[in-house]
């Protein structure tokens, strides 16, 4: 009873990735005047929190200044983060079905950058967007240092398994 419910639960597991595509979907969507202003008070955010946690003291034109000094990093850094925690989505359930090392790198990997490659496709029905290779790259950064980190996760979780289990023997 316990394996059928396992087997009949399993293709849920992929439901967080599908979430996640929705999201960075919805993103995209946004034309690049409402995507821009997103990101720029995004980084107003990180400025005025740094400036708090600093006690600097900014005025609003230093404030200004820096958070005009950020926004783009910032825009990529959340381009990289969304396909890191995509790939990261992607790649658990792959290895629940048994995908490992270069077979789980290649179909994550393939899954995640094709889906950075529709996304750049769709950004271009939107306005004020387009499509950017260079965006691709920097979503590839990211997915490939998600695969990497379940790989390095799921690897030592079984080696402390395996670990522990030939100490019961």
């Amino acid at each position: 009873m316990k394996k059928f419910f396992i087997l009949l639960l399993k293709p849920f597991s992929f439901l967080p990735a599908l979430l996640v595509m929705y999201m960075i979907f919805s993103f995209s969507g946004q034309t690049g005047t409402e995507s821009g202003n997103l990101s720029y008070k995004v980084s107003h955010k990180v400025i005025v929190t740094a400036d708090k946690i600093l006690n600097k003291n900014m005025s609003e034109e230093q404030i200004a200044y820096y958070t005009d000094k950020i926004h783009t990093p910032v825009r990529k850094l959340a381009h990289m983060t969304e396909y890191f925690v995509l790939a990261v989505c992607v790649s658990f359930p792959l290895y629940v079905y048994g995908l490992r090392g270069i077979l789980l790198i290649l179909f994550a990997g393939l899954i995640s950058v094709g889906f950075a490659c529709t996304d750049e496709f769709h950004q271009s029905f939107v306005a004020g967007r387009g499509p950017s290779k260079r965006d691709v790259m920097i979503d590839s950064i990211g997915a490939f240092a998600g695969i990497f980190l379940v790989q390095f996760v799921c690897w030592n979780a079984l080696r402390r398994n395996r670990k522990k289990n030939r100490r019961c023997r």
